[in-house]
């Protein structure tokens, strides 16, 4: 399975690539985790920053990636992040970090990643 993330707002390249940073600080993660770039427009020089693609394999894999995304989105920074996209075949969901409620990101994470929530 093939997750998608991508992100909006003013730092969103910036966003990414700390995302990127994060991830591949798992172990499990390592190798699985790659910056896309958009296709370049007429007039451009190359594509800017799009997406971040991560390879999941096993249920265990998505565990990890959800409670990294869930770290890595509680964490302050400097600016919000506006929008975070997860995309994978099972389901597409947006999160606003800007009012992150810990319980309900890990919720919407998990969701959106395929696995089995609680109170379903």
């Amino acid at each position: 399975m093939e997750i998608r993330i991508s992100a909006d707002g003013d730092g969103r390249v910036a966003y990414l690539e700390s995302l990127s940073d994060w991830l591949r600080a798992e172990s499990e993660l390592r190798g699985r985790v790659a910056l896309v770039n958009s296709v370049p427009q007429e007039g451009e020089l190359g594509g800017v920053l799009a997406a971040l693609v991560v390879a999941a394999g096993s249920g265990g894999t998505l565990t990890v990636l959800a409670s990294a995304l869930k770290s890595w989105l509680s964490r302050p920074r400097g600016t919000d992040v506006h929008i975070v996209r997860l995309e994978s075949d099972k389901a597409k969901v947006e999160i606003d970090a800007r009012r992150l409620d810990p319980d309900a990101a890990s919720w919407l994470i998990r969701k959106a990643l395929g696995e089995s929530v609680p109170g379903e």
